[in-house]
């Protein structure tokens, strides 16, 4: 166990506090939920960091922080549409995805090979692993979730400002869905390059 793991490790229990605050935790709660979700995705960059700086990257480390990603978007995604903020297609198609991509992958970890190293055209890289593609699409998810959260503070308190704030939400949670797809189907071109014994 490295620091930049347990880093990682943190953020599960952290999102089981974010989700208690979003359902339980009052008026109080759910505005402390908005920070809450800003330092749970600073966390996730920030393990990234140190696993650098640290020399501290390996094949686990990669897949705990995939992990990680895909249990913090999945259960946010199903608490704001269990807390009726988004459609449930969202998770759906968020489960959906995540459940062809990370199978796909294992067949590269079995190999020894990160999922970021896995993608071997260019444009598959630039699309899942390329910086620009990854921060762009981790910004909005982000964005996404802190104005859900806030839309749901709003919402708590009857403020007039919870329709636009709503509106805002619904936009960026679909923009993250369209990114999400986007960066999936490389994901899964590369499995059929596999198959077919493709380089």
């Amino acid at each position: 166990m490295n620091l930049a793991n347990s880093i990682t490790l943190a953020r599960f229990p952290l999102l089981v506090l974010l989700v208690w605050m979003l359902y339980a935790g009052g008026v109080w709660g759910r505005f402390l939920a908005v920070p809450g979700v800003v330092l749970l995705i600073v966390m996730d960059a920030f393990d990234g960091i140190v696993a650098r700086r640290r020399n501290e990257t390996s094949l686990l480390g990669s897949v705990l922080d995939i992990a990680a990603d895909r249990a913090v978007e999945i259960t946010l995604w199903v608490v704001f549409a269990s807390l009726n903020l988004i459609s449930i297609v969202i998770p759906i198609i968020f489960i959906i995805r995540g459940a062809l991509t990370d199978s796909v992958r294992e067949v590269g970890y079995a190999g020894g090979k990160t999922a970021h190293a896995q993608m071997s055209s260019d444009w598959g890289y630039w699309i899942v692993a390329g910086r620009p593609m990854r921060a762009g699409y981790g910004l909005v998810k982000a964005a996404a979730f802190m104005t859900l959260a806030l839309t749901l503070a709003l919402q708590t308190i009857q403020s007039s400002l919870y329709q636009p704030a709503l509106i805002s939400a619904l936009v960026l949670s679909w923009l993250s869905t369209l990114l999400c797809i986007v960066r999936g189907v490389p994901v899964v071109m590369e499995a059929f390059r596999w198959e077919k014994g493709g380089a």
